[in-house]
């Protein structure tokens, strides 16, 4: 009896532990070619649902998603290359949908924008907290007088 509820047990971990695993592709978005259909699997891996945002289009369950499976696939079933696909679906819904962003200027710009505003802000303290440095001003005869004359007291 012990032995099959920690059988039993054990299937229910490893059941759950896979089903993270599973894909929401549709057996009917499937193509013929396995060829095609690896090459779809893996540009789907790389395309953002626009819907869940932290999961690719192979992954999520959204309506969305299997449009844009569905679209890859048209795609590649007319002879698009990869980054053709890639281009495609980039014009139609902008650099967002791409899970690992293209290199650009503009990019480097975003990511570089923190880095280089710390080291402005850095200077910018540095060289303020120089032009406030007190002046050492000299005492008048007077007040070098007055002085002395508070401490002799």
């Amino acid at each position: 009896m012990r032995a099959r509820f920690s059988l039993a047990s054990l299937v229910l971990l490893l059941a759950l532990f896979f089903a993270g695993a599973a894909q929401a592709v549709k057996p009917d978005e499937v193509l013929q070619d396995p060829a095609l259909e690896a090459r779809a699997r893996v540009l789907s891996e790389g395309l953002r649902c626009m819907v869940c945002q932290n999961q690719s289009i192979e992954e999520s369950d959204a309506d969305l998603a299997r449009d844009l499976r569905i679209l890859v696939r048209q795609r590649l079933v007319a002879g698009d290359t990869d980054q053709q696909v890639l281009d495609y679906i980039v014009s139609r819904y902008g650099e967002f949908v791409l899970l690992k962003p293209r290199f650009s200027l503009r990019n480097a710009l975003l990511w570089g924008a923190p880095v280089l505003l710390l080291l402005a802000g850095g200077l910018f303290i540095v060289l303020t907290a120089r032009s406030r440095r007190p002046a050492s001003a000299a005492l008048s005869a007077e007040e070098q007088e007055a002085l002395d004359k508070m401490l002799r007291n």
